[in-house]
């Protein structure tokens, strides 16, 4: 019972915030989480995320930052049911809402053809990486979590579907999935950037961090290429699509792509992008949870 009614109060939650329209929603969630945000256990949790990784910044600073994070986290959640309104980027096309650089490398991977790697974290509009792909006529796939509540999970993968080309839920056979979807020559795009019980140990924003290898796994199955994307927000309900050129990872001895390292450089520029736009990162989230070192596991199960 209580599975059903989070479900109907999630749809009930959908069709008003679509009713409201793609530049209501997202207003009105920010401006609540403002408030609200504040007011949460993980609110505390962002401060001192933000106190560790800009130890030189004073209060106000932090403040403010926490401030913007969650205007930023509300307005994802208001924008998730309009993003086949806000999403007016097409190939040639300058779009209304959004702008788009990535110097070519979309079109050089397609012409390329043959499987690619797209990691994004989040910051900005994390949904909207999702889109970059499809809407430019690349075969794609996502890998996404969700929530166990399958009236909720429903809800958002009928949002999620017909926009972002394949998904692959994260569950065990998840791996299986991804390495499919790369064999028939897809780009497969993946969130690295929360804790991973199961990872390996790199640094993030200056402090020790179990993170997700399974990107640079793959990249060293396929020794295919490796993007990273951003969407940022500007003003005005806009926003700004970034697509890097293909990384040039650290390979080991025997010129393949070394897992650790790979890990290491993609949460490297991640954490350059999130130095750049802090007040756009989700810092309610306890990424960094080691408790002692733990290299030499990792090392192992390259």
């Amino acid at each position: 019972m209580g599975a059903w009614l989070a479900g109907w109060l999630v749809g009930l939650a959908f069709r008003l915030l679509r009713w409201l329209g793609p530049d209501r929603a997202p207003a009105l969630c920010g401006a609540l989480m403002r408030r609200v945000g504040p007011l949460l256990p993980a609110h505390r949790i962002g401060r001192e995320n933000l106190r560790a990784a800009f130890p030189d910044r004073d209060a106000a600073w932090v403040a403010a930052t926490l401030s913007g994070a969650w205007d930023n986290l509300g307005r994802v959640a208001g924008e998730y049911v309009h993003l086949d309104r806000l999403w007016d980027l097409r190939p040639g096309q300058a779009g209304r809402r959004v702008e788009f650089a990535d110097g070519g490398t979309l079109a050089a991977l397609a012409a390329r053809g043959g499987p690619v790697l797209a990691f994004a974290a989040h910051l900005g509009n994390w949904e909207m990486p999702g889109l970059i792909a499809p809407s430019f006529g690349i075969p794609s796939a996502m890998a996404y979590r969700m929530p166990n509540n399958r009236a909720v999970a429903a809800h958002i993968l009928n949002l999620r579907r017909g926009l972002m080309g394949e998904l692959i839920r994260g569950e065990s056979r998840a791996g299986l999935a991804m390495r499919r979807a790369l064999g028939e020559g897809k780009l497969l795009g993946m969130l690295i950037d929360q804790h991973f019980s199961r990872g390996v140990e790199i640094a993030f924003l200056g402090r020790a961090c179990w993170a997700n290898p399974t990107l640079a796994r793959l990249a060293r199955r396929f020794d295919c290429p490796v993007i990273g994307a951003r969407v940022i927000r500007l003003p005005g309900g806009r926003f700004r699509v970034e697509v890097t050129p293909p990384l040039d990872l650290p390979r080991d001895g025997e010129g393949r792509i070394d897992v650790i390292g790979a890990t290491q450089a993609m949460n490297d520029l991640i954490s350059a992008w999130v130095r750049e736009h802090p007040e756009q990162y989700l810092w309610f989230h306890r990424r960094w949870r080691i408790a002692q070192p733990r290299m030499a596991w990792a090392a192992r199960r390259r």
